[in-house]
């Protein structure tokens, strides 16, 4: 089954507080929600990357956070680095390196992730110590639970839960079905 009508809506609509990639314009939007230690998104994160690279100004991303702390002990505090990075204009950037390194998400890898990346270390380490920005992790994490989220990855395609496989074909396949549906639905101009 793919994002349809009858799948679950995302309750809380993409807003200005969300983390985007991609332009505010394009047709389809995919939200993510993650975790930062689950193997399933660690596959999902190429097949994401790879769909952006063959769809470009068609495809914004959103991702937000959903670390499952019962199972993946370094979720949270890994969501939250990303977090600290993002206040210092590097959300993507430290997001890719962790999917990239699943294996290193301990404070000492977090710390020399940020340091690899330039940023300031001693505000990381001290937002990271203070849990900054543990509230907005977790308010990400409740409208995940509210849009019907209880496993990562779960995508949501222009508002509806896709609930087909992950893979690049499955989800190149539903995009594809939500930009033919979005260019049937756009009122066509007339000229006078």
């Amino acid at each position: 089954m793919t994002a349809t009508s009858a799948s679950p809506r995302l309750t809380v609509p993409v807003n200005g507080s969300d983390h985007a990639l991609g332009p505010i314009t394009a047709p389809v939007t995919l939200v993510e929600y993650g975790d930062f230690e689950c193997p399933h998104c660690g596959r999902a994160y190429y097949v994401v990357k790879s769909l952006k690279v063959r769809l470009g100004p068609h495809l914004r991303i959103i991702f937000r956070h959903f670390p499952l702390t019962t199972i993946h002990p370094h979720a949270f505090r890994a969501a939250e680095a990303t977090e600290a990075a993002a206040a210092q204009d590097a959300f993507w950037p430290m997001h890719d390196t962790l999917y990239e390194h699943q294996e290193s998400l301990d404070q000492a890898s977090l710390v020399r992730a940020a340091a690899t990346m330039g940023l300031e270390r001693r505000r990381f380490v001290d937002e990271l110590e203070r849990g900054v920005y543990a509230q907005r992790v977790r308010e990400q994490f409740m409208t995940g639970v509210r849009s019907g989220v209880n496993g990562t990855p779960t995508f949501f395609i222009n508002g509806f839960r896709h609930n087909g496989g992950y893979d690049f074909d499955t989800l190149f396949e539903a995009v594809q079905r939500a930009l033919a549906a979005g260019e049937r639905d756009r009122p066509v101009s007339r000229r006078f």
